[in-house]
């Protein structure tokens, strides 16, 4: 793409800061409709349609739609912000509406007939996905036959498109190429496979394909993707530029941070109201002990933040720049990843404690934002220990035998 000047760099970031600021409005003022549905949620092992319907009508699942398809084609800080605010009402909400405006994003990387048949027909398409591969392909004259079942595809069951793992290989097994498939979920099924201790909500089932035909344009080869070499032709939006892994990685986190925001407040509300029992206070306000804890977890969920918005922050700048992230800056990506989800997930453990024992009660919103982030800090490309190892390789010069996924 052609760089900016600074005045256009200028210009473009107060738009995307204005844009930001009216969705993450939009998001919070469903907060009463959402945090309403959060147990029917659970129970549903579904996100209610009263919430999905609601997010759509605020234009939150076109965040990261291009705008030649009347999206908002938002930056990877802005998805952030947007996931976190849902979040702060409804973690599985939060986390259906993160893993389809990323997949909205990943539709944005594919040839211009592929971007036409998912959002030209519907601009409010929504798309669900899986990266892990199913190697029951076939090749065929214009494309692939694909079977498979792909497990835990968060979104689908609101889903219009399927964006699915197939490997293509010789008849001696040896790997041809790997790709993401676009396939219309009218010809797909659901296995209900989602039965969790947290993110109950977010119907993360598995996609079923009996041979369904994906043309050549409605494939993205994943290893050139991961390099940045996407087959969109609109190379001057800068959106569909951003480093491919920190992406799918980085945006996996913004739940996160709206839920552990949601437990600090939950408790420094009812802290007047609590005793501590088998003590002299009266209110939990009094102790000192109580205080500390409070200030630490401020302080962790202050720098799960920091992480997450400085990574953002670099991956959309340097997609503005029209520059591909270089790769030690990828890896700490993934390293901040991590830390984001345990800084996160730390804090809402020493929530839990403060508050006290009632943080388990069914009726208490804690148990369930304590379920649903140590569950989602469970993901795979999250896991901090990984994270760490691959950024530490990367700043010592040694080999990476881990993942290409950088």
């Amino acid at each position: 793409m052609t760089p900016l000047t600074p005045e256009q760099e200028a210009r473009h970031n107060a738009a995307e800061a204005a844009m930001r600021s009216t969705l993450v409005a939009r998001a919070k003022g469903l907060n009463a409709v959402l945090t309403r549905n959060a147990v029917q949620t659970e129970k549903d092992r579904r996100v209610v349609e009263e919430n999905i319907a609601a997010m759509a009508q605020a234009g939150l699942f076109r965040t990261m739609v291009p705008k030649r398809y009347d999206g908002f084609q938002g930056s990877i800080r802005t998805h952030l912000e947007v996931t976190a605010a849902v979040a702060e009402a409804c973690g599985s909400s939060a986390w259906v509406l993160a893993l389809t405006n990323v997949c909205a994003w990943f539709t944005g990387l594919f040839d211009e007939r592929a971007q036409d048949d998912v959002f030209g027909a519907n601009p409010d398409a929504r798309v669900a996905g899986v990266f892990s591969p199913s190697t029951q392909v076939q090749r065929v004259e214009g494309g692939l036959v694909a079977s498979g079942k792909w497990f835990w595809s968060s979104g689908c069951l609101h889903a219009d498109w399927a964006m699915l793992g197939v490997l293509e290989q010789d008849k001696n097994g040896a790997t041809l190429n790997q790709y993401l498939a676009l396939m219309p979920m009218s010809e797909l099924s659901i296995e209900d496979t989602w039965f969790t201790a947290g993110m109950k909500g977010t119907g993360s089932n598995c996609v079923v394909a009996k041979d369904v035909f994906v043309p050549d344009h409605r494939l993205l080869p994943l290893m050139k993707a991961v390099e940045g070499d996407y087959p969109t032709p609109f190379t001057d939006e800068a959106t569909y530029q951003a480093a491919f892994i920190p992406v799918a990685a980085l945006v996996l986190v913004g739940a996160q941070l709206g839920m552990s925001r949601a437990a600090l407040s939950h408790v420094i509300e009812k802290a007047p109201q609590r005793a501590i029992a088998y003590t002299s206070f009266k209110k939990q306000t009094d102790s000192v002990a109580f205080q500390v804890q409070v200030a630490k977890a401020a302080l962790k969920i202050d720098t799960a933040h920091l992480h997450a918005f400085r990574a953002a922050d670099d991956i959309d700048a340097a997609a503005l720049r029209g520059e591909y992230l270089d790769y030690k800056t990828r890896a700490r990506v993934r390293a901040d990843t991590g830390y984001v989800a345990q800084y996160a997930s730390d804090a809402i453990n020493m929530l839990m404690t403060a508050h006290g024992a009632g943080s388990f009660a069914e009726a208490s919103p804690m148990q369930r934002i304590w379920r649903d982030s140590n569950t989602a800090a469970r993901h795979a490309i999250v896991l901090q220990p990984v994270g760490e190892e691959i950024y530490g390789k990367a700043l010592l010069g040694v080999e990476n035998t881990v993942t290409p996924l950088v």
